[in-house]
Parts: C-alpha cells; structure tokens; sequence
C-alpha cells in the first residue's frame, strides 16, 4: 500500500513536471514566435561569400545562407525584415535601412564600421603591394577607427534606437582573417598577417564600446571563427577569391552558419 501511493505520488510530481516543462516550453516558443526581427548592416550581414544569393536583392547579395535568414528559419519570428546589404557604411544604414524599424521591432541585429575603416582597400593594397605600403594602410585604418568611426557608430545606433525604442540590439563584430603561424605558404607575410588581425581587433573592440555606451548587446564572432581563419586547415573565410573578388575575405557558408549564427544566437 505505501508503496503504491509512493508510485502514485511520483507519477504525479512527474506529471506535474512533464507539463510544467511543456507549458514552459510552449511559452517560450510563444514568445519567440511573436518576435519582430530587422537584419541590418554591411556585408558581413547580408551573406556575401556564401552564395545562394536573393536575385531580388540586386548588388545588396543577400543569401539564404546568412545568419539572419538561418535565424529567422529556425525561430519562426512573427516578421522579418531583411535590408543588410553588400558595400554598406554607417551613412548607409542610417539612409537607407531602418524603414521596418518601428516600436513594435523586438530584435535587431547589425554588422558595420568595416567598410568605414576602408576595409576593401585596405586588403587590396595588403594583395597587390609590399609589406611596408600594406602596413602602413592597416594603421591609416586604425586611426580612423580611433577618430572618426565611433561618431559614426553613434549616428547608426542612435538612429535605431529613435525608431525601435524598444528593441534588443545585437551588435556582431568582425572574425580576424588570419592563423599566425597557419598553413599558409605563400601570399602575405606574417607581419602584413598580423598587423591585419591587429586591425580587426581595434575595430571590434571600439564598436565593442560604441554598443555598450548605447545599451547595446556586442557579440565578438572571434572565438567562433578561431581555428576557421585563413591559413587554418578548415577555413570559414574566402582569401583572395580572383574569379568573384567581391567574395573574398568574407564568411562561407559554413562562417554564415558555424561563426555568425551561434554567435548571435547565444546573445538573441
């Protein structure tokens, strides 16, 4: 007898705990699914290097591929809205991208400042001339950076949170390009490496700051992509790509999926 009404009572306490579990899970889906979410940003964001691009999307190459359209399809937001867009600056987004922006937004997220810094130069004068020129146009970038970019950034977050006031705001920021000492045997030196990695840790780090003065959320992809550089044996990140330049040092797919999307997710 005691043991049976021992075995009643622990069904019952294991019940109780199955559906307490369900409603919970049912509410949390409830709540994710009543989510509105904006993908904002620069390239990074809208997927270039990972091909499957929306033909929709024009030059903007936004890829079914990228960590926002991953998000989304797994998450099943009440809305997304999609404007990232290849090539982007911060006067870019501030223009152009934050038309779905309301005060029903709940979540954005954002890639930017790189092409700011000159990025794309940068690593064409770091490809094409000698060490000394490379270096040389890595610090140029870094005192942008240090002068004129937080301003900019401020602009950008400003404006987001004058049209979504109540909005989660992730802020991603950019992988470093280079293992030190990878199996690269050929191509930039180790010291052009270097000064390059340097640089994307300078970047993050002030767009870091910007986001926290703002009460933004920043998410550092560079642990992520450690191991998934360029001269790594399993890169995420396209080198010089001579037959679709545009893609080059930007995420694959597997970068989009394995380096931006989890990432985002744990701070989402």
């Amino acid at each position: 007898m005691k043991l049976s009404r021992f075995a009643a009572l622990s069904s019952s306490l294991l019940l109780g705990a199955v559906l307490a579990l369900t409603g919970a899970g049912a509410a949390q889906a409830a709540e994710t699914a009543a989510l509105d979410y904006v993908a904002l940003g620069d390239s990074y964001s809208s997927g270039v290097g990972a091909g499957s691009y929306d033909s929709a999307s024009g030059d903007c190459k936004r890829s079914t591929k990228a960590f926002p359209v991953l998000w989304k399809n797994a998450n099943s937001p009440s809305s997304f809205a999609f404007t990232a867009c290849s090539g982007a600056r911060t006067g870019d987004v501030t223009s152009g991208q934050l038309g779905p922006l309301s005060t029903a937004t709940d979540l954005v997220s954002i890639t930017i400042g790189g092409n700011d810094a000159g990025f794309a130069d940068v690593m064409t004068t770091c490809v094409l001339q000698s060490e000394s020129a490379c270096i040389n146009r890595v610090n140029q970038a870094k005192a942008y950076v240090a002068s004129t970019l937080p301003g900019n950034l401020d602009s950008v977050y400003s404006a987001i949170r004058a049209k979504a006031p109540n909005a989660r705001v992730v802020v991603l920021g950019y992988p470093r390009f280079y293992k030190l000492g990878g199996g690269c045997v050929a191509g930039l030196s180790e010291n052009e490496r270097r000064a390059i990695n340097e640089g994307s840790d300078i970047l993050n780090e002030a767009t870091a700051k910007r986001a926290a003065d703002h009460g933004y959320t920043f998410a550092s992809v560079v642990p992520a992509f450690t191991n998934h550089e360029i001269c790594s044996s399993a890169s995420w990140l396209h080198s010089v790509n001579w037959l679709n330049i545009g893609e080059s040092y930007h995420p694959t797919a597997a970068g989009q999926s394995g380096g931006y999307l989890p990432s985002f997710r744990a701070v989402a």
